[in-house]
């Protein structure tokens, strides 16, 4: 083992594995079993003992097949906080004879990077390779990520990296492009059972919860593995003879976390997303669901609002023109009432955006016109439908022969709007339902209104 190496002080968010079996380039002095928090003393010793990420490491999945080749590439573990990330990393360096080295993006700056590297180029002279865990590797900025680079090419150091963010955004393309990216999923409530159980093992004590409680507190975690295990820890504390506790009375003992949810990062456009195609699918269940899980996590109800508006205008459009009247009132109810009393008024147009007719023709229809006016640049419009103020622009043709709609029979003149050198084209087509099948209908007689006042012999 080796321990010669001066010890790293940063440690990820999970702190050392200190009664793990992994060569560690960490020291300590040894700490007494029962004052280890209960998430640290049920780390897994083995790669088969990890719960919940079986589609990475079984046998036959990706990272158990590198563990079996005993070729461990460079890679970075994406996924939610509690999942095993670090954990998995620690018992892939015990797996494949590495000496694993932690460090932390969100302490460590040029001069860890520099040491941290110089050591692991020390080991390899002397045969030993190198697994450089760095946690949160997406706090490193684009120049610290592109430190890495020479190392990871080259075999200095393995690297795997955790991260809560989406690589694809938070990481260089360049360091991406030699890394694995493996998604770890957050615990489902099979794997949250086993962590319990496994708890209630290690310390002989049953959590004093009844049935409904215990299904409670795995809907607390929300996925989250550790936060599972800090809660049992606190349950477990509780004096002999308590319990068994009921959902509310766990709800008492243990402080309800929020949802995970970041309103700068992907969670926020995640689930700004299932909101709209909820509404798009016309399911106002999924619709309220998803407004309640944003609104829940802290999302600026603004936002929501003014995403709302355009909803109204993109997907709904002029298959119900008062959808945007809705979405608009419900922002202005908000302002008015704020939290929690506001929140209403959005549910309320959520419901009513997710019922209405769907009609993206003016979205097409104006994105088509911005074509044309691309491609035909700056063509005047025809001289009729011009004002004539003075007797210059009257000699020039001004207005000349210009027909007033409301006069005309019909109420409808056939006139042409577009430019004399541009031929017509349609942008808007409206579709069959809602209130544009209404408007579909006028559309198709005034052209054929057109059509006669252009070639009245046509009949």
């Amino acid at each position: 083992m080796d321990h010669s190496e001066p010890a790293l002080a940063l440690f990820d968010s999970d702190g050392p594995d200190l009664g793990g079996t992994g060569m560690t380039d960490t020291t300590g002095p040894a700490i007494d079993e029962l004052s280890r928090p209960l998430a640290d003393r049920l780390r897994p010793r083995t790669l088969g003992q990890v719960v919940g990420q079986e589609h990475l490491l079984d046998d036959e999945a990706p990272i158990g097949r590198m563990v079996e080749r005993q070729h461990l590439v460079s890679m970075v573990l994406w996924g939610p906080p509690g999942c095993g990330k670090t954990t998995i990393a620690r018992l892939l360096a015990d797996a494949a004879g590495l000496v694993f080295a932690p460090l932390s993006a969100t302490f460590s700056g040029v001069a860890d990077l520099r040491r941290v590297f110089r050591d692991a180029e020390q080991r390899r002279a002397r045969g030993r390779r190198t697994l450089l865990f760095v946690d949160e590797i997406h706090r490193f900025n684009r120049a610290q990520q592109d430190s890495f680079l020479p190392y990871v090419e080259d075999g200095t150091v393995v690297l795997v990296g955790a991260t809560t963010e989406n690589p694809s955004f938070e990481l260089n393309g360049a360091l991406l492009s030699r890394s694995q990216v493996f998604v770890l999923k957050r615990l489902d409530e099979q794997a949250l059972q086993t962590l319990t159980t496994r708890a209630e093992e290690l310390t002989g004590r049953r959590l004093p919860l009844t049935g409904e409680a215990r299904q409670a507190l795995l809907a607390l975690a929300d996925g989250d593995g550790r936060y599972l295990l800090n809660m049992a820890e606190q349950l477990q504390s509780l004096p002999t003879g308590t319990g068994p506790l009921d959902a509310a009375g766990l709800a008492r003992q243990v402080q309800q976390r929020a949802p995970l949810y970041d309103k700068a990062q992907e969670g926020h456009y995640n689930l700004i997303s299932a909101l709209h195609k909820a509404m798009r699918g016309s399911d106002p269940d999924a619709a309220l669901y998803w407004l309640a899980r944003m609104l829940e996590g802290g999302e600026d109800p603004l936002f929501i609002a003014r995403r709302l508006v355009r909803f109204a205008g993109e997907d709904v459009g002029m298959a119900d023109p008062s959808a945007v009247q809705q979405a608009l009132a419900a922002w202005d109810v908000y302002e008015r009432l704020g939290s929690p009393e506001g929140e209403l008024a959005l549910a309320q147009a959520v419901v009513y955006l997710a019922t209405a007719p769907k009609s993206i023709a003016v979205y097409r229809g104006f994105g088509a016109a911005g074509k044309s006016a691309r491609r035909t640049g700056s063509l005047m419009p025809p001289p009729h439908i011009l004002n004539a103020p003075t007797r210059l622009m009257k000699n020039l043709g001004y207005g000349k022969d210009y027909q007033y709609d409301p006069d005309a029979p019909d109420g409808f003149s056939g006139a042409e709007y577009f430019p004399q050198n541009m031929d017509r084209e349609t942008y808007y087509r409206p579709i069959e339902h809602g209130h544009e099948a209404e408007i579909g209908r006028r559309l198709k007689h005034w052209a054929r209104l057109r059509a006669q006042r252009r070639h009245p012999d046509s009949g």
